[in-house]
């Protein structure tokens, strides 16, 4: 492994992401405190969840099967690779097109569908966005097959800060939820035009390119996607679909209060989405080269970074969720923080699966985490039929929790199976990282009834760290140094 091309790669790809949470944070705490009413805010979160689920059909998996064969056929026969991307835009753009037609047409029939009619004019508006946001994250996805992750990070930065300037002005113009969707828009196409702008530069234009595109390449890659759209539409079953749930059931302030838990939740995921889209076509190359021993080393590594960042990361969410929710959004969005202490679970699954999942993918075994994925998320969707209606959110967040918990389980035991982990070792692992964890919640749970307010939740924070990584260093859990010289 390129130590050198992996740093790179996982600093900028933190860097975009670590620019994508701060830019959503300030866009979420403006829209939120400021700008939106509560009910606003659950109308254009239950939206983007409804256009979020469409997104599927105009997504499929192509943009991951044709980054894939782009990692393949840059080894063995670079002269495909423009062919690839020719065929994967293509697919795209017509799926893409033919949802967003679907939304001008039905989006106020979809709306009385759903038992929110009030969401109606947001999903006619909306087929802007599933067409510009498809087309976005696909060249993101492609720089990945490229091993180009800082232009996947360039393209993600450029469309989030976009997306928060835009949002604001074109809600102060406009007002309301319709404001703040149009500016999404108009955001994440800046995004989508530089990043086909760059798949054009780097791809196509002066690349080699062979006369006669290869016999079949276009099916491969339409065959491959088809088990990849399974996992991504179970995917957004989970992320998704227990949202438009909520607005089902209930109402657009209990909405606003779970789409507000779900993204504080996303926030955190900053790191272990980092690593896991920077080093999963790794595995994918040692595999090919033969060397599934380095590959499990790099991902036992990766794995026990993460659960030493997350688990005690968890614990901390649990102690500080409703203190710092009413600081920050205000007492009318008190409401979320149960939910968010529920999500607390979901953050380290979510993390173990951003190294696990993508991983799967490059080494072949996508159809594998299909199964799991869609298995996983049927249940899911029953389970938060039971749960809603009896415990509302909170009932939510817990189906997520326990239906999540199967699926990332399924996923390492697949990864096992590839690379032959040291299942003692982790287990070990994990132990200590629990001890640092109950340590450090010890020493947070102190501060915080000892005082109130913004201080204690400041100084409780600020302590939680301290503890974390001074018992962290002295087991042995962390290498300072070893850090140092990946991100330096």
């Amino acid at each position: 492994m390129d130590l050198k091309r992996v740093s790179r790669g996982l600093k900028a790809t933190f860097g975009a992401r670590l620019l994508h949470m701060a830019a959503s944070g300030v866009l979420m705490v403006v829209l939120v405190r400021y700008l939106l009413t509560s009910k606003q805010y659950g109308l254009l979160g239950s939206a983007l969840a409804v256009l979020g689920v469409a997104q599927l059909v105009g997504d499929l998996g192509i943009a991951k099967s044709a980054a894939r064969y782009v990692t393949e056929y840059r080894e063995t026969q670079p002269d495909q690779v423009p062919h690839v991307l020719r065929a994967a835009l293509t697919y795209r753009i017509a799926a893409a097109g033919g949802v967003a037609g679907a939304f001008v047409v039905f989006g106020v029939v979809i709306a009385d569908l759903l038992g929110q009619p009030e969401i109606g004019p947001l999903l006619v508006v909306g087929a802007g966005y599933v067409a510009v946001h498809s087309l976005f994250t696909f060249t993101q996805v492609l720089f990945q097959g490229f091993n180009r992750v800082t232009y996947s990070s360039a393209i993600r930065a450029v469309g989030t800060v976009s997306r928060l300037g835009l949002a604001v002005l074109f809600v102060t113009i406009f007002g309301g939820a319709m404001g703040a969707l149009t500016g999404y828009i108009v955001g994440y196409g800046i995004g989508a035009v530089l990043g086909l702008g760059l798949l054009y530069v780097v791809g196509y234009r002066g690349t080699e390119r062979a006369e006669t595109r290869e016999d079949g390449l276009a099916r491969k890659v339409l065959r491959y996607s088809v088990p990849l759209t399974v996992t991504r539409g179970a995917n957004v079953i989970d992320k998704r679909v227990d949202t438009i749930l909520v607005g089902y059931f209930m109402n657009p302030v209990a909405v606003g209060y779970y789409y507000l838990a779900k993204q504080i939740v996303g926030f955190v995921q900053t790191p272990a989405a980092s690593l896991g889209f920077t080093l999963s076509p790794t595995y994918g190359e040692h595999k090919a080269e033969g060397e599934t021993d380095h590959a499990a080393r790099i991902y036992e590594t990766t794995l026990k970074y993460t659960l030493l960042l997350y688990v005690p990361a968890a614990a901390g969410i649990v102690l500080v969720a409703e203190p710092t929710i009413t600081l920050v959004f205000g007492s009318d969005m008190a409401s979320a923080a149960p939910v968010l202490q529920v999500f607390s679970g979901y953050v380290v699954l979510q993390a173990i699966a951003f190294v696990t999942s993508d991983a799967l993918d490059y080494l072949g075994r996508a159809r594998s985490r299909a199964y799991a994925k869609g298995a996983t998320s049927i249940g899911n969707f029953l389970l938060n039929l039971v749960m809603i209606p009896r415990f509302g959110v909170v009932g939510a967040a817990a189906a997520t929790v326990v239906t999540f918990g199967a699926y990332t389980v399924v996923n390492v035991a697949v990864i096992h199976s590839e690379l032959s982990l040291s299942v003692g070792r982790i287990a070990r692992h994990l132990a200590a990282v629990a001890g640092v964890a109950a340590a450090m919640s010890v020493a947070v749970y102190f501060v915080l009834t000892a005082t109130s307010g913004a201080v204690a939740v400041a100084t409780a924070i600020l302590l939680g760290v301290a503890v974390w990584a001074g018992l962290s260093v002295a087991g042995g859990l962390l290498d300072p140094d070893r850090v140092v010289s990946v991100l330096s």
